[in-house]
């Protein structure tokens, strides 16, 4: 079964997640959460300084609370959905939020 595109006024709330949680949880301009979109995919970067890195991906399944996440692997250079052996792991709830939230302690 083909995953669907996020649609954009899923767009437009993940973005407004993402800038609250950058405003009120990392607080420090010169580190932040980026989305990215493709497809079905939304894509957390970070930006530490002048520096992006790649954090995770989230698949969009339709509902906004039970995004499924894969943590990006610099082992690999690749997402791996079914890597759940590392720091944050425990802060995965299926939001936007957590997956934020697990990727502060996975690359802090």
């Amino acid at each position: 079964m083909a995953k669907q595109r996020i649609p954009e006024n899923v767009r437009t709330q993940v973005r407004e997640i993402v800038d609250r949680f950058n405003r009120e949880v990392i607080v420090d301009p010169d580190f932040f959460y980026l989305p990215r979109f493709r497809g079905s995919y939304l894509y957390l970067d970070r930006r530490d300084w002048n520096v992006v890195s790649h954090i995770c991906r989230l698949s969009y399944t339709g509902d906004m609370n039970d995004w499924e996440f894969a943590i990006f692997k610099y082992s690999d250079e690749r997402y791996d959905p079914d890597e759940w052996m590392f720091p944050g792991a425990g802060e995965l709830d299926g939001s936007v939020e957590g997956a934020m939230r697990a990727g502060l302690e996975a690359y802090p």
